[in-house]
């Protein structure tokens, strides 16, 4: 330890390790403070169940706006791969158990299988439009995210006019609503929009737009990866190249006080030798901001609320479908759990209304179909598989007043859902643990503040803003910025931080590195 760096970075989630690498690889002193035991914050890979060697992505589960940029000039070690199929959603029609598979990449069989629901191919052709449409926007959006920046209106002018203002300046709901007819193909859509962002899908405030963008941008596709190895394979990768580089980390470090006036900084922290101090000239924040604010000794920010319940699960076998589909491949994507766009809109309504909901939307997807790695052999030779589910409007408010109760019957309602589709007990598929538990773990935004330090568990840190400057005078600024000039945001509260990106991370090392 030293008494002066040029940077402390207070977080060393996935965001704080980006930051240190690319600062110490430009020769900058370099020191990251970390609470917990460990780096990688919400994105690791643990043993959640006692005597089970399955490592689960406990928390953070897909990669897909982490820029390839970011992986090359970092030098990870670190394998992403595509899923086989996109998605697969099961449903009960006219006393049919049927199925919309969409494939990766698409084909013949998608266009079937959209026949199939719907009975003609109007919404497949509506479908390979208007994801034809969203492609050129992504395409035009993505290379500016490592960039300062942009006007809005110079990325409008990129793209077809009247698809901007579909998207960007109407609600999601009335682009979903005019553009496809089938409320099964409706809710596949619009999903992407309410994925930890607590929103109908006519909000006005457009919340539902932006997650909704977020989710179909990662490197110009939308693609999203699995990391082998789990989640933790890309902070591990991230830590290495921090250290490498010459970064020093500290964890078991409790920030406990942040200082800056525009050109020096002072961080203070309690540790295993008690209380500790050092100065520097720049303080990077990987902490949420309303987290930053109390830091700074700053009142009445206000904390924000998530709106998801993640479900971890270990399966002797992959359960059966009603709808005769192979789970293999109805497992390999996204699998939609009752996430028609009219059970969104009823759930929301019930979650708004302080209610949980009574058929709650939810999707799941199984790591170790695409990456067995996670299991240990044992485990792979006799069929057992993870199981991800993630719980859509799920608010922090419901689990106010009982977390314990309320995460017990919210995630008896969830499992029952996945559940309605399958061929045989669930239960049955589940396996058990050294103790004789069933393999199911449930946390809620309350459980997920408390355990890696997301104020009111928001997987964003708060609402996701547009990534580029809304306000003219932001314009060749890089979305970091604080109201102090050496106090920089690189987390997931940056304008474009949330998911697993280094979005944040990269762009406030180059708000130093630019200067």
């Amino acid at each position: 330890m030293k008494d002066f760096y040029d940077v402390v970075i207070v977080g060393g989630g996935h965001n704080g390790l980006v930051a240190a690498a690319y600062l110490a690889q430009s020769g900058l002193s370099t020191l990251i403070l970390e609470q917990q035991s460990h780096t990688g914050g919400a994105a690791v890979s643990e043993r959640v169940f006692p005597g089970v060697d399955a490592r689960l992505s406990r928390y953070s589960y897909l990669v897909s706006l982490l820029p390839d940029k970011i992986a090359a000039d970092l030098g990870l070690n670190l394998e992403l791969r595509s899923r086989a199929v996109a998605s697969y959603t099961p449903v009960r029609r006219s006393g049919r158990d049927v199925g919309l598979m969409v494939e990766r990449p698409e084909g013949a069989g998608t266009r079937d299988s959209f026949r199939a629901l719907t009975g003609s191919e109007a919404e497949y052709k509506a479908w390979t439009d208007f994801y034809g449409s969203v492609s050129s926007l992504a395409a035009a959006v993505a290379p500016t995210l490592l960039e300062p920046l942009q006007p809005a209106a110079d990325l409008r002018s990129r793209v077809d006019g009247a698809l901007w203002d579909e998207l960007i300046e109407r609600p999601l709901g009335e682009a979903v609503e005019r553009r496809f007819a089938d409320d099964t193909v409706r809710g596949v859509v619009a999903t992407d929009g309410v994925i930890g962002t607590f929103a109908g899908l006519h909000d006005e405030s457009l919340i539902q737009n932006k997650c909704f963008l977020y989710h179909l941008i990662g490197n110009g596709t939308g693609e999203w990866r699995v990391p082998v190895g789990g989640m933790g394979a890309v902070t591990d990768a991230l830590a290495a190249a921090a250290r490498r580089a010459g970064a020093a980390v500290v964890t078991n470090a409790a920030v406990t006080a942040v200082e800056a006036d525009g050109t020096r900084g002072s961080v203070t922290w309690l540790g295993g030798d008690g209380e500790r101090s050092v100065d520097c000239s720049w303080v990077l924040s990987n902490v949420a901001p309303s987290t930053l604010a109390a830091l700074r000794g700053q009142t009445g920010v206000e904390k924000p609320e998530g709106s998801q319940l993640k479900i971890n699960l270990l399966l002797r076998h992959l359960p059966a479908l009603k709808s005769g589909d192979d789970p293999a491949r109805a497992f390999a994507g996204t699998f939609h759990i009752d996430e028609d766009y009219s059970q969104l809109e009823t759930a929301y309504r019930s979650a708004a209304g302080g209610e949980l909901p009574a058929v709650p939307p939810s999707e799941v997807y199984c790591h170790s179909l695409t990456d067995p790695s996670i299991l240990s052999p044992d485990l792979v030779a006799s069929g057992h598989h993870t199981l991800t589910v993630f719980g859509v409007h799920f608010p922090a408010r419901l689990f106010a007043s009982d977390n314990d109760s309320a995460r017990a019957e919210s995630a008896r309602r969830v499992l029952a859902g996945l559940e309605s589709y399958l061929a045989e007990p669930l239960e049955d598929c589940i396996a058990r643990d050294a103790d004789g538990n069933l393999c199911i773990e449930a946390k809620t935004p309350y459980d997920i503040e408390e355990s890696v330090g997301m104020p009111g568990g928001h997987i964003f840190h708060g609402d996701l803003q547009w990534p580029w400057a809304t306000d003219p005078s932001d314009a060749g600024r890089w979305g970091t910025e604080t109201d102090v000039a050496n106090l920089l945001i690189c987390g997931s509260g940056a304008r474009r931080g949330g998911a697993v990106s280094g979005l944040g991370g990269h762009n406030a090392a180059m708000t130093i590195l630019t200067r």
